[in-house]
């Protein structure tokens, strides 16, 4: 007799082969996986934990074959100028409101800090440094990542509604939407240009990580800890490089592009499969209200710089 588990499994490989198909998008694939998890259940919830970081680093240094670095550098400048900018927004707001919604300091310094660069990944980066609690990592990572499924499902019917060019949105949601996962996400449904500037800055952003700890570190006198380098990026340059200044095999770096972006949307499955109930309620009420907070601030902030100052 079949058992439920069973089930589960069969029905869970069932929905990774559908998310394969070259007419799953990327907000499509984050649904089916939120609705997976939340009806059937996750049969593997480590294993597509530990699987989304590692399958997100491979498809975005094989996108990176599908771009130019001339045309990376110079949205990178024009995004540094920017993040300086928005990071320095977010740690302010966030500071003021922590004041005002009395959050618990350590809890309130980790949703500031996924908001302002690369949501997860900065969280688990600063974690440590903090001496941060199983439920405060938590009640972050549950807040940040509620805001990125979000954020991939609205922001381009915004930019279509705002009739930004795609220059416009890739730099938008490389600012202001929190995982590397969603940005990516979001961009490719926006275009090819949106893709290559939101990956390029976000990237450039995720490496603000960095001075972070360090500073983290002063501010939380702590010492000992390692800092966590994403060195996968130095990998993404590379394949930029190849494939700029190597153009006779073109035909194979498209067919890498392509494939990565599809490796992308498995990845948005994985996420979605992370969204629970369970997630939502880790987060509570309080700790949401401050993290909308700080995205709809950092969100106006930079779509107004981006309207008046980017073409």
């Amino acid at each position: 007799m079949t058992t439920r588990t069973e089930i589960s499994r069969i029905l869970f490989f069932l929905v990774v082969a559908v998310s394969l198909l070259p007419w799953i998008s990327a907000p499509i694939a984050l649904v089916i996986g939120i609705l997976f998890t939340n009806i059937v259940g996750n049969p593997y919830p480590k294993q597509s934990s530990s699987l989304v970081k590692k399958s997100l680093q491979i498809a975005i240094v094989g996108m990176g074959f599908g771009m130019n670095i001339n045309n990376a550098v110079q949205a990178g400048k024009e995004g540094l100028q920017l993040t300086i900018f928005t990071l320095s927004l977010v740690f302010f707001v966030g500071w003021i409101l922590y004041k005002v919604f009395k959050l618990e300091r350590i809890t309130a310094y980790l949703i500031a800090t996924g908001t302002a660069i690369c949501g997860g990944s900065a969280i688990a980066a600063v974690a440590p440094l903090v001496k941060a609690e199983d439920k405060q990592i938590s009640i972050a990572i549950g807040t940040v990542f509620i805001l990125n499924a979000v954020a991939l499902l609205v922001f381009p019917f915004i930019g279509h509604v705002l009739e930004l060019n795609q220059h416009q949105f890739g730099l938008w949601s490389a600012i202001a939407i929190h995982d590397t996962s969603s940005v990516v996400g979001a961009a490719s449904q926006y275009g090819e240009e949106a893709l290559e500037v939101a990956t390029t800055v976000k990237l450039g952003r995720a490496l603000w990580i960095i001075p972070l700890t360090v500073f983290t570190a002063i501010v939380f006198r702590t010492s000992g800890k390692g800092i966590k380098i994403p060195y996968f990026i130095l990998y993404f340059i590379l394949a930029m490089v190849i494939a700029s200044y190597t153009p006779q095999f073109e035909e194979v770096y498209s067919w890498v592009s392509y494939l990565s972006k599809r490796l992308l949307v498995f990845t948005l499955l994985l996420v979605g499969m992370g969204l629970t109930v369970e997630t939502i309620k880790k987060a509570g009420a309080k700790s949401m209200i401050f993290g909308i907070s700080l995205w709809v601030a950092i969100s106006v902030a930079s779509l107004l710089v981006i309207l008046f100052y980017a073409t």
